[in-house]
């Protein structure tokens, strides 16, 4: 945003920012009822930004770390771009238009092995997915870092390392949801993103600026991407072929917030994109986009997107428009920096220890 739009829309972000923290301010002196369970553990992972912060991967990170505990986690979010209301358990029956894009992800992702629910009230959520699942031995929560009717166990807050929280405005001049000072609710905070090189001097230098914020004693972690090789879409062509290596030319969809870092990767594994269609967050694919993108797809040239895409990808009113269409996403997942992961397992491991041996 340029700086003399951001500097007209600051007033309105001080009203806006006024009217939250008075909010957040009934909840932390209990004039706003919050209810914190004690049947399980409830794990809350959410961001201060809108948008684009890397939540689907460090929840799938934080469910496979629960699993391999011996745990029996459970995933609950509002379903956001779904076409249907309420509480709802993910079935097999069920696609990204019943329970959102990324539940739906998160569905496939686990082989359905992990129960996913959506829900807007998290707390009736929650409710109904002990009483109906009554193994689980948690509960994670994706994106509810301002939900404040659920007090968590763990409070993990994300913030990218190019667009930090630190330095942006509440909306509308700037991205945040809620002004800098929410991340003192924080029991751990992640720099996501981050150069996997990223020097321990500008770490130190991030944490600093974290602290002006957070608790004293938060952990303050770094977590970079790791990006596996193309998976063939099911539905689509690409089970036909094989998977495009370094060099090709191929095109890509995105429909995310932030599709920068897979861009760069792509370059750096040396693929040739020939065409981007981007499409905003969330994005809803249509037969007629789908059709537009094969008019542009050379024979024997593949397209690649991301797994949150593929999950809308694989909707029942586009399968004619994808069948034809060779499609691969790129897998990625989360990779602590330094010692992030043992200090965030320390963390964790007070509410699930190992369990003992002999």
């Amino acid at each position: 945003m340029a700086p003399i739009l951001t500097t007209l829309l600051l007033p309105f972000s001080w009203l806006y920012a006024a009217v939250l923290a008075a909010r957040n301010w009934l909840y932390d002196r209990g004039w706003k009822a919050s209810t914190a369970f004690t049947e399980v553990p409830v794990l809350s992972v959410g961001n201060l930004r809108v948008g684009g912060t890397g939540k689907t991967p460090h929840v799938a990170w934080l469910v496979a770390w629960l699993r391999a505990r011996g745990q029996q986690p459970a995933l609950l979010s509002r379903g956001y771009g779904r076409r249907t209301r309420g509480y709802r358990l993910a079935t097999a029956a069920d696609s990204a238009a019943t329970v959102g894009d990324e539940p739906w992800q998160q569905f496939g992702q686990f082989g359905g092995a992990v129960p996913v629910a959506v829900s807007e009230d998290r707390v009736a959520g929650i409710r109904q997915l002990l009483a109906e699942v009554p193994s689980l031995t948690a509960v994670v929560l994706d994106d509810a870092y301002q939900h404040r009717r659920v007090r968590p166990a763990v409070n993990i807050l994300l913030s990218e390392q190019q667009r930090p929280f630190y330095a942006d405005e509440v909306l509308p001049a700037g991205r945040l949801r809620e002004s800098r000072a929410g991340a003192a609710r924080a029991d751990a905070v992640i720099i996501t993103k981050c150069a996997p090189d990223l020097s321990a001097a500008a770490r130190a230098t991030i944490t600093r600026q974290v602290r002006r914020y957070s608790r004293a004693s938060v952990p303050v972690l770094f977590s970079s991407y790791d990006y596996g090789p193309p998976v063939p879409v099911p539905g689509t062509a690409a089970g036909r072929m094989a998977a495009p290596m370094g060099g090709s030319e191929v095109m890509l969809l995105t429909g995310i917030a932030q599709p920068g870092p897979l861009l760069a990767h792509l370059a750096a594994a040396g693929y040739c994109v020939t065409h981007h269609a981007r499409f905003a967050d969330h994005h809803v694919f249509t037969p007629a986009e789908i059709a537009a993108l094969a008019a542009q797809c050379q024979p024997g040239q593949c397209v690649l997107t991301t797994q949150k895409d593929a999950a809308r990808l694989q909707e029942p009113a586009l399968a004619a428009s994808v069948a034809d269409l060779p499609v691969f996403y790129i897998p990625i997942t989360v990779r602590f920096l330094a010692d992030g992961e043992a200090r965030l397992a320390a963390l964790l491991g007070s509410y699930f220890p190992l369990p003992a041996v002999g």
